[in-house]
């Protein structure tokens, strides 16, 4: 028997025969599976999406569900998520657009298509690699003072990083005004407003003089064949912030070309270029630079200090 013959309840008899969050979750995780669903932005698989589209329906916290397994619904409470199961089959909308917000190392943000769903590595490596790789290569003390998020989105890799260099001051640019209205509301929601300052332009555009400790860049990196491959859920999103150009090279170039003019003397450039490994090493031979480990792959964060982006072409 094919997938597609396999027997799935269909809405009209979920709400009728359903009662508990255990149902629920078993039914959603059908639901998705038949439907052929794209995971990714946030989790990665049917049954952890399926939790978090519960627990947000029934305005409990993002985690655990286990505690809430056998607990009985009521029939509204049903409604709501088999409403929110069937616009996540039908529309194939990321669910983050439809519940309006995304959580990134713990920390909730407000989501919608003016940016990308928070979901960038930097966020991890600040955390995680990043302050490792500076205990063995050694940084001034008081490092970092300045920091720029470049092409920002929605704000989250500037949130993160101010509240992990709680001395810094950090700048956040992007090209879109839209982008920025997103990004603005959640810098005002983790109430650091006098913190991180917001600016509009091309790249380096905006920022004048300005010269930074760390630069921190997730930019559109994605190459022109896997774009043409993307499923809906990705194509939901602003194709500006995804699409780099033939080889996904596009923007990256010129972000290495500027950066040297806006990194201080011990400045560090921290750039996501997801798969691309081949293409960015392919684009920039002359380039010595290292790579910040993820858990979603060894060669998806380059780093490079100023000195490596100004040696000679």
């Amino acid at each position: 028997m094919s997938r597609a013959d396999r027997h799935v309840a269909r809405p009209g008899a979920a709400r009728r025969t359903m009662r508990t969050v255990r149902d629920m979750l078993r039914y959603a995780c059908t639901r998705f599976g038949a439907a052929g669903l794209h995971h990714g932005h946030g989790v990665d698989d049917p049954h952890d999406e399926a939790a978090w589209l519960i627990l947000w329906s029934l305005h409990l916290p993002p985690a655990p569900l286990e505690p809430w397994l056998d607990a009985r619904l009521t029939p509204g409470e049903i409604e709501a998520i088999v409403e929110l199961v069937e616009r996540r089959c039908v529309d194939r909308t990321p669910l983050p657009y439809l519940t309006g917000e995304a959580w990134l190392r713990g920390l909730r943000f407000r989501a919608d298509p003016r940016a990308l769903i928070p979901r960038s590595l930097i966020a991890e490596a600040i955390e995680e690699s990043l302050p490792d790789w500076l205990d063995a290569v050694g940084r001034p003390a008081h490092w970092p003072r300045t920091i720029l998020d470049l092409c920002t989105g929605g704000g989250s890799i500037a949130i993160i990083a101010a509240l992990a260099f709680p001395e810094a001051r950090v700048e956040a640019s992007d090209i879109s005004p839209e982008t920025l209205e997103l990004a603005a509301e959640n810098i005002a929601d983790h109430g650091l407003g006098e913190r991180i300052g917001l600016h509009r332009g091309d790249l380096f555009n905006g920022l004048g003089r300005r010269r930074f400790d760390l630069i921190l860049c997730n930019p559109p990196y994605v190459n022109s064949e896997s774009m043409a491959q993307l499923p809906a859920e990705f194509l939901a999103e602003p194709q500006l912030a995804l699409a780099g150009g033939m080889d996904g090279m596009d923007l990256v170039r010129r972000i290495i070309a500027g950066a040297p003019r806006h990194l201080t003397a011990h400045g560090l450039l921290l750039l996501e270029i997801g798969h691309e490994a081949k293409h960015f090493e392919a684009a920039f031979p002359w380039l010595e630079f290292g790579w910040l480990p993820a858990s979603a792959g060894e060669r998806m964060l380059a780093i490079a200090t100023r000195r490596q982006l100004e040696a000679t072409r």
